[in-house]
């Protein structure tokens, strides 16, 4: 730690930190840029900035870092609205972040109460993310440059963003200095150096203090599920063609082949189902058995390639009921009762209707593993199936769970909320989920 004194008081309990290279591990920020431009724009523009990035690692090589950041910046908004830029901010970056942590800065960040991020990266590319999650009080960053007609042009404000980002922490401590400072080497030049106290990363957290972890990110969207470094995006983009061969084969596998015969396809597909469990056989007349999942989300596509049919909720609370019980009525029914898709390992709250049609309730666990691609951000929904299938290898391990005892149903005089609660946790634990009272309108609410 590195003492600087002078004339200027101390701003208590107030920490200025760097963002690449410290609050993130990663000091490079060209798989951020790369995400901004799958998800804002698609496989060109992705393309495009892999292939330039041999000149932005050269450029920053022989020290010319302004000019590898502004070249990324331009390459990965150029064309965009602004409107783009923030929704790949708010639904696709912070999970990325979130992973990329370091827990260490976090732990000395967070003990503080006025806390500012500085960041080479555009300001709208991290300040969602850092005020939501790491309760940033500002974020200063580079200011991207919109023409008349709402569009980026992929230039920035700044010529010289060290001095520029300086002058910005100055002018919010003008009578006062910020009590630490958290960054890399060298600090002379950057706003480090007007911290009264100075940490040079890596940061170590040596005080005994209990301290909460950040907010977690539940909620994401976006095309990719890895973090595009310059070798993962290589093998992404060269992966592309040959997945999409490989969802057009199991897609038409589907169409072509009879149903006995698709688990022995899709096999072939390096695609893998594991069943472990077993439904208990039905009883006599006495209707159907309903099969809670912890899938949701289905596509109109689903409709043409499910072997059961599927029936959609009208989000009416009592002409789904009545539908649902006719179909009980008819024989055993599956329901997903989160309504919507969550991505990372929590189980959403589920709705509690389904608990008051029958005592006959199984849980059914699926864990779904699948490595590279996911629902590209605003696509169509069937979209999601074609990038599903373009994934190397596919593996749904499904678990069927015993039936729930009597006295764990309404029957019992419990009321349907304690019922669904208690399915979410049982399946939660199965799958070795968190449960969370978020919903399907938090969901929307947080990504819209």
């Amino acid at each position: 730690m590195v003492m600087e004194e002078t004339s200027r008081t101390t701003s208590p309990n107030s920490v200025v930190s760097e963002f690449e290279g410290t609050l993130l591990k990663s000091d490079e920020p060209f798989s951020y840029f790369m995400l901004l431009a799958f998800d804002a724009s698609g496989v060109i523009r992705f393309a495009l900035l892999l292939f330039l990035w041999p000149v932005t690692a050269l450029l920053n090589v022989f020290s010319y870092k302004n000019a590898a950041l502004k070249l990324m910046i331009f390459v990965a908004t150029a064309g965009l609205r602004e409107s783009e830029i923030e929704l790949v901010a708010r639904d696709v970056l912070p999970k990325f972040y979130m992973d990329d942590l370091s827990m260490d800065t976090w732990n000395v960040f967070s003990s503080y109460k006025k806390r500012i991020v500085v960041t080479r990266m555009p300001r709208l590319m991290v300040e969602r993310f850092a005020k939501q999650y790491l309760i940033a009080e500002e974020v200063i960053g580079t200011e991207l440059i919109v023409n008349r007609f709402g569009f980026v042009t992929g230039l920035i404000q700044e010529t010289d963003i060290d001095s520029t980002c300086l002058n910005r922490v100055a002018s919010l401590f003008v009578d006062r200095k910020p009590h630490l400072g958290l960054g890399r080497r060298p600090a002379s030049t950057t706003f480090i150096s007007l911290c009264e106290e100075q940490i040079h990363e890596p940061v170590k957290w040596n005080q005994h203090v209990e301290v909460q972890p950040p907010k977690p990110v539940i909620f994401h969207d976006g095309g990719l599920m890895k973090r595009p470094t310059p070798a993962n995006a290589l093998t992404i983009l060269l992966w592309f063609p040959f997945g999409i061969i490989l969802a057009v084969i199991r897609i038409l596998g589907d169409f072509i082949f009879p149903m006995w015969l698709i688990p022995y396809v899709i096999s072939l597909s390096f695609c893998r189902v594991t069943v472990k469990g077993k439904p208990q056989p039905k009883a006599g007349n006495s209707g159907g058995v309903l099969f809670v999942f912890l899938i949701s989300d289905l596509s109109r596509f689903y409709d043409i390639l499910s072997p059961v049919p599927i029936v959609r909720f009208t989000r009416n609370r009592d002409v789904d009921a009545v539908m649902m019980k006719q179909e009980l009525s008819k024989g055993d029914l599956v329901v997903c009762p989160e309504g919507s898709i969550c991505y990372q390992p929590f189980v959403l709250r589920f709705s509690a209707m389904f608990a008051e049609l029958t005592d006959r309730i199984v849980p059914v666990a699926v864990n779904c593993r699948f490595g590279s691609f996911q629902r590209p951000l605003r696509s169509w929904n069937g979209l999601y199936l074609i990038f599903l299938f373009m994934n190397p290898t596919l593996e749904y391990e499904i678990t069927f769970l015993d039936q729930l005892p009597l006295e764990a149903t309404c029957s019992s005089g419990n009321s349907p909320y304690d019922v669904a609660n208690h399915v979410q946790r049982i399946l939660a634990d199965t799958l070795g989920f968190e449960c969370t009272q978020l919903g399907r309108k938090a969901k929307y609410n947080v990504l819209t």
